[in-house]
């Protein structure tokens, strides 16, 4: 099982392939705050949900000052292909080796359904301009979560 963040910790750093298959770094987005949100699949329908809302509300949080990157454990080209149906524009980015996933404490046993399964906890991460965490939330719900975000850093 691995840790969770704190308030306060440093984020961990991650170089990961975009949907392009561009490498992504945590370091490229020092000196903005960021918001890193874990989920188990793309092109599935909580995953979907939360991906397209994050979307929905990039304006608002981009003019907050925030930049908003989804991890998953997918390879760059079904990410490509879940952001070409949904029309996603949040950056997305695959660690297919679970590596950054487990550093940020989303991987790991969860309960589905009732019983004890290991993998991807859903997961959000808000990490300010110096690289520390602001805020680390596990066990989110794809649904209500953007929302919920805005409202708690006050956007």
């Amino acid at each position: 099982m691995s840790e969770r963040l704190q308030p306060g910790d440093t984020a961990p750093a991650f170089t990961l392939p975009d949907a392009d298959g561009k490498d992504v770094s945590l370091a490229d987005y020092r000196g903005r705050k960021v918001i890193v949100y874990f989920y188990p699949a793309a092109l599935t329908p909580g995953c979907t949900k939360q991906a397209c809302d994050f979307t929905d509300n990039l304006d608002v949080l981009a003019d907050a000052g925030y930049d908003v990157i989804g991890v998953s454990p997918d390879k760059p080209e079904k990410l490509a292909k879940f952001r070409e149906k949904e029309d996603l524009k949040v950056t997305l980015v695959g660690d297919p080796d679970k590596e950054t996933l487990t550093a940020y404490g989303a991987f790991g046993e969860k309960k589905l359904y009732g019983k004890t399964v290991t993998g991807v906890i859903r997961s959000t991460v808000v990490v300010d301009e110096e690289g520390k965490v602001e805020r680390a939330l596990y066990n989110v719900k794809a649904t209500g979560h953007v929302a919920k975000i805005i409202k708690d850093l006050g956007i």
